[in-house]
């Protein structure tokens, strides 16, 4: 039997090997891409060589410390390459989302809330669902079955298992992919008090419900909630202690620490259950950041656009990146460890809109969060990300200036070439329609070989809570104790309980009514550029530290001090 220092220098060589397999996938294939002249043979290849042992070497048989989930609402297979594309280039690299190693694909489809049977093309809210307790449920529900019984979400239970949360979206926090982690109501619909009421009385306050979504987010009590929806905190409660008062105001009462631009977030230094973070930039959703005309009728045979800048957009309005890079910072200090769900949201929406730069500007924002997210997991060495989707949508790529029956428009792209995009699942002017493919889902740490091959939106919440080690069992509000060793100033009610705590049964359940990655034409493939020589310097760099690791895991063995490079955990 191996003694204890023979088992942590054996990790931490494990880790060492990680990242620096990690480190090879992530530049392998920008050096093909600085490297090759895409119109000779091999010259578009993205592989370098065999990957077998680079493959080998990611994946992490050990449990994680932290998870980082991010979703790209909308973010099928082609919205990822329209925007690789046109960012990067048909032979690039977005630096994020095609960074973690590990990749698989999962099926999406939602149940029927009266036959039961399967709804092949589900909406966000269902699939939220999905991931976030591991039940399928029927299009419109927030975390209950398709009965209406609420069901425990992966944050719900790492928050019950003293863990650190987050939960951080650019749409409003209301908005169907972040209430799943912190609400369960019958419609989606049931933002505040008002629209409970009508829409969800099982689940309003003055019915015995746990109340509307942004009551229930109030409660759940996540370390850090950002993003938009500003305008339901202004909604007054309807039954409890805080009756007559807005919902802010009761945040406010409950402790929680609210911000509500870029300055306010970066000045923060504290998030946890004395002080959570509530972060409110806009009222509604939050402002793209790229703009552009919308595909229409004949666009594809309209001169070509480029992408703009959104001027509606605040310059105090912080980007996903700064939300998740903050979101990590005020989390990753938990002695447990934290749980984050990160969102960018409206990918989804403006394909319904049929706004391709929109669309693709919000695609490249995600990837801009993922890059921050996977910084973060390469230096901790214990962090699992997966980065997926909700549910597939209707923009296609088509042949290069041409038009459909539908809306089309096209675009130039890095490569200075023309890219139609196409939209025709509504006329001009509705909204177009989700899709019901499966998506692609990538994994990059302890776990993230579990992503691999076909699963269903249901594994997430095992492979999360699995990876986590989180007692499913545990319910918010009770043992262990939040990892400040404080009691909430307020305790979180079970999900779907009302607001004394007691868990709601059927009735109060029952449904109511920068980098260019792109290859250079023409170049010599011999030439020797400063990218590859920065590689280089990398890829040393990466050897010299693993190796260090390593001499420093065998002196251990033999009884030696640490050296230099401290110690791995």
């Amino acid at each position: 039997m191996p003694s204890a220092s023979h088992r942590k220098s054996g990790r931490s060589v494990r880790i060492a090997a990680a990242s620096f397999a990690a480190l090879l996938l992530a530049f392998s294939g920008a050096a093909a891409a600085q490297a090759a002249d895409i119109t000779a043979p091999g010259g578009a290849q993205r592989n370098s060589g065999d990957r077998a042992a680079d493959v080998r070497a990611s994946i992490v048989d050990r449990p994680a410390k932290n998870v980082i989930l991010v979703i790209g609402d909308g973010m099928g297979d082609s919205e990822i390459t329209a925007a690789r594309n046109y960012q990067y280039g048909a032979a690039g690299k977005l630096p994020g989302i095609d960074a973690p190693p590990l990749t698989g694909q999962y099926t999406t489809y939602a149940l029927d809330k009266t036959s039961k049977l399967p709804d092949y093309t589900t909406d966000s809210a269902a699939s939220g669902s999905a991931w976030a307790t591991g039940t399928k449920t029927y299009n419109g529900a927030i975390s209950v079955d398709v009965n209406g019984k609420p069901q425990q979400t992966m944050l719900q239970t790492a928050r019950a298992n003293g863990f650190k949360t987050g939960n951080v979206t650019t749409a409003e926090l209301q908005d169907a992919t972040p209430a799943v982690q912190g609400a369960n109501v019958t419609s989606r619909s049931c933002y505040g008090p008002v629209e409970t009421t009508k829409s969800c009385p099982g689940n309003a306050l003055e019915n015995g419900g746990a109340g509307s979504i942004t009551e229930q987010l109030i409660n759940t009590r996540a370390d850090v909630t950002l993003g938009g929806g500003a305008a339901s905190f202004e909604q007054t409660a309807t039954a409890g202690q805080w009756q007559g008062q807005t919902l802010l105001a009761q945040a406010k009462d409950r402790k929680y620490n609210v911000v509500n631009d870029a300055a306010g977030l970066d000045a923060l230094t504290v998030a946890d259950q004395n002080a959570p973070v509530l972060g409110l930039f806009a009222n509604g959703n939050m402002e793209t950041r790229w703009d552009g005309p919308k595909a229409v009728q004949n666009g594809g045979s309209m001169p070509a656009i480029s992408c703009q800048e959104n001027a509606k957009r605040p310059s105090t309005m912080p980007t996903l990146a700064q939300m998740t890079s903050k979101s990590i910072d005020l989390l990753k200090g938990a002695s447990k460890g934290f749980f984050l769900q990160i969102e960018g949201a409206s990918i989804d929406k403006q394909d319904h809109a049929a706004n391709p730069c929109a669309q693709i500007g919000e695609t490249v924002d995600l990837d801009e969060a993922v890059q921050k997210a996977m910084d973060f997991a390469r230096a901790d060495g214990n962090t699992l990300v997966v980065v997926t989707a909700d549910h597939a949508h209707s923009s296609q790529i088509i042949y290069p200036n041409s038009n459909t029956p539908g809306l089309t428009r096209t675009l130039t792209t890095k490569d200075g070439a023309p890219m139609t995009m196409a939209y025709g699942t509504a006329v001009e002017g509705k909204s177009q329609m989700h899709t019901g493919t499966q998506l692609r889902v990538a994994g990059y740490g302890p776990g993230a070989a579990n992503v691999v091959g076909l699963t269903d939106q249901t594994d997430m919440f095992y492979t999360v809570t699995d990876a986590l080690k989180l007692d499913r069992t545990l319910k918010p509000g009770g043992d262990p104790k939040p990892d400040t060793g404080t009691e909430p100033t307020t305790p979180p009610v079970q999900p779907g309980g009302s607001a004394n705590g007691a868990a709601d049964g059927a009735g109060n359940g029952a449904v109511a009514g920068g980098t260019d990655n792109s290859r250079t034409g023409g170049q010599n493939p011999l030439a020797v550029t400063g990218a590859q020589i920065g590689l280089a310097v990398l890829i040393a760099a990466a050897f010299v530290v693993a190796g260090g690791i390593v001499l420093r895991a065998n002196r251990r063995q033999r009884g030696g001090a640490d050296g230099v490079f401290g110690t791995l955990r």
